[in-house]
């Protein structure tokens, strides 16, 4: 069965866990190697028990980490495209795995898939987790609208991380430069809390049963506002939802 939960979620700094049985492994890297070091210790691991480091996308705070993982435990980094073009010239050695952009990778008792997502980005993708056992997880944040194939990555999975990055009302009258605003609001943005509510109930629609809500943003959103929303368009189906912490460890399942 698998386990995920957030090492931290948020602008400064995303990464996920996924285990199942005695594989681990990460899905972005971002802050430092010593907050994923410290976060990975509260579940009794550490960097040397990852598997592998699976990247969405390029931005910052995704891959800060990962010059100084790679450079002192070589484990290997998948990325897809433009991303993993990006990765070779922050990442150690022989560690990026450069994949297309919709890839398959299987990884001890853990298969991963990957599909696109509008984001501005070089390559950005999410990832759905299959065990042996059938059980699954998906992954999906930093995307500026739902595509078909956010939905159909959803399918049968039993957890999900969705994004749920801003309240609009709270982003347009913010101090955020209009450009700015501009970008997160544009298709290839960020979604934000109604988006994600729909994207939820399609998720549980599909099957999913646990969800967290990631990448909040801090001067546009509350977790207050981003389970509300959340919990509001779900009543009555009963999923679990969780705000994931910016500056903590969260189990989504």
């Amino acid at each position: 069965m698998i386990e995920a939960y957030t090492l931290f979620s948020g602008s400064s700094g995303n990464s996920l866990l996924v285990r199942s049985g005695s594989t681990a492994v990460l899905v972005d890297a971002g802050r430092s190697r010593r907050a994923v070091s410290l976060a990975l210790a509260q579940l009794d691991l550490s960097i040397a028990d990852i598997a592998a480091v699976f990247v969405t996308h390029e931005h910052t705070d995704h891959i800060s980490a990962l010059t100084q993982i790679t450079k002192h435990e070589h484990l290997p980094v998948h990325a897809a495209a433009g991303t993993a073009d990006y990765l070779t010239a922050c990442v150690s050695g022989e560690c990026t795995v450069a994949h297309p952009p919709c890839f398959t990778e299987r990884v001890g008792d853990l298969e991963i898939t990957s599909f696109p997502l509008p984001h501005d980005s070089l390559c950005h993708v999410g990832y759905c987790f299959r065990d042996s056992d059938g059980d699954g997880f998906c992954a999906a944040t930093d995307m500026g609208h739902v595509t078909d194939a956010v939905i159909g990555a959803l399918e049968g999975c039993r957890g999900a991380l969705l994004e749920s990055n801003h309240d609009p009302d709270m982003l347009r009258f913010g101090p955020y430069p209009a450009a700015l605003k501009s970008r997160i609001l544009a298709p290839t943005g960020h979604l934000s809390n109604e988006d994600c509510a729909s994207l939820a109930m399609k998720a549980a629609m599909r099957g999913v049963r646990y969800i967290g809500l990631g990448h909040l943003s801090p001067e546009n959103n509350t977790p207050e506002k981003a389970r509300a929303s959340a919990e509001k368009c779900l009543a009555g189906t009963g999923v679990e939802v969780v705000v994931c912490a910016r500056d903590a460890l969260t189990r989504i399942m």
